[in-house]
């Protein structure tokens, strides 16, 4: 198995200000990613995922906060990806580059490594196209879903996904899924609402090595619609998803260990409506953090309140508000390392 030292060379966050040029480069990533999700911090604005898979440009654009399609996002989108990052492109309303490069206004983006290319996976009971990264535990699968019950689609990892996020590309009414295993088939959620974890009906199954397996709903596989998934793998030193339990303090709050200090944290409480808080290290780039954006709200960044400290091993809750520690609260969340403890041979990383 491949070993990870440096994880900035897998994930990444870069930041930067716009400036209303059309077609600007965006450089600092450290590779070429193979999914891209952009917000803007300074204004109110939807997220923008894309992906190599699916495509550049105005047509492949998706909204975390919205059930909206392919192609919606009509306010800029990703023109191209490049060996370090990512070019993105006014795009064809009257706000033209308000979505990526808007004068003035300030942006982040979050940049996921995966094959660099595409293969046909067949290891399921429909064809998949698979972006597939083992070492990084990373995948992107475009199918076209069969409404069947039991179909399964091949997802490249050679182990079990911790974490799937699923859209219907091709309906525009349909919620996105979440399925997160420290949950497993008790429920899911929807990364474009404030819902708990209550739906019981999309993914049945746990999901394997090889393939995850559908229900006949349209949230996951609708009859002849494009569909699109991002799966992640836990990879120790690198990547960590898990779930703890709020305390309810402000002053001691819940910790939370990974072992390594985050790059990036997203956060979802799973038995009461609150958001999809999302925080990481470009940001807040010394404690504590307190940049917070919501993956299902198109609001600019709240910087009013403390929420965490990025530690060494893990994340600690310096908040009660119900959004990350309310008392006896259930939570799951998506980590992604700054630097390991160890390797993910768990031999001690070398420091970066």
């Amino acid at each position: 198995m491949a070993q990870i030292n440096k994880s900035s060379d897998y994930f990444n966050t870069v930041t930067w200000t716009g400036d209303d040029t059309t077609s600007r480069a965006i450089s600092g990533v450290g590779f070429q990613p193979d999914l891209t999700w952009i917000k803007g911090r300074s204004l109110s604005v939807s997220h923008l995922l894309q992906d190599a898979v699916r495509g550049t440009g105005g047509s492949y654009t998706l909204k975390s906060d919205a059930t909206a399609g392919d192609g919606t996002n009509t306010q800029g989108n990703v023109s191209a990806f490049s060996a370090d990052g990512f070019t993105v492109a006014e795009g064809s309303d009257v706000d033209h580059t308000r979505a990526v490069n808007n004068g003035s206004e300030t942006y982040v983006s979050w940049n996921w490594l995966g094959a660099n290319g595409t293969a046909s996976n067949t290891d399921g009971s429909i064809t998949s196209t698979v972006s597939a990264n083992t070492t990084n535990g990373f995948s992107i699968v475009s199918y076209t879903g069969n409404n069947t019950a039991g179909a399964t689609v091949g997802h490249g990892l050679s182990q079990e996904p911790d974490v799937m996020i699923f859209k219907n590309r091709s309906d525009g009414t349909t919620s996105w899924c979440v399925y997160h295993s420290a949950k497993g088939t008790s429920g899911t959620g929807r990364l474009n609402t404030t819902n708990s974890f209550s739906d019981t009906a999309f993914i049945t199954t746990t999901p394997s090595s090889s393939v995850f397996t559908l229900t006949n709903t349209a949230i996951v596989n609708g009859s002849g619609n494009n569909m699109i998934a991002y799966c992640f793998a836990e990879k120790k030193g690198f990547s960590k998803f898990g779930s703890y339990t709020g305390n309810g303090s402000s002053t001691d709050g819940t910790f939370i260990y990974t072992g390594f200090k985050p790059a990036f944290v997203m956060v979802k409480r799973t038995d009461a409506a609150e958001g999809w808080g999302m925080f990481d290290d470009k940001r807040d780039t010394y404690n504590p953090v307190m940049k917070r954006v919501e993956a299902n709200d198109s609001a600019a960044e709240r910087t009013d309140l403390i929420w965490y400290d990025f530690l060494s091993n893990g994340f600690k809750a310096r908040q009660s508000y119900d959004l990350i520690n309310a008392s006896g609260g259930s939570y799951i969340y998506m980590a992604f390392a700054e630097n390991p403890l160890v390797g993910t041979n768990n031999i001690p990383a070398t420091a970066r």
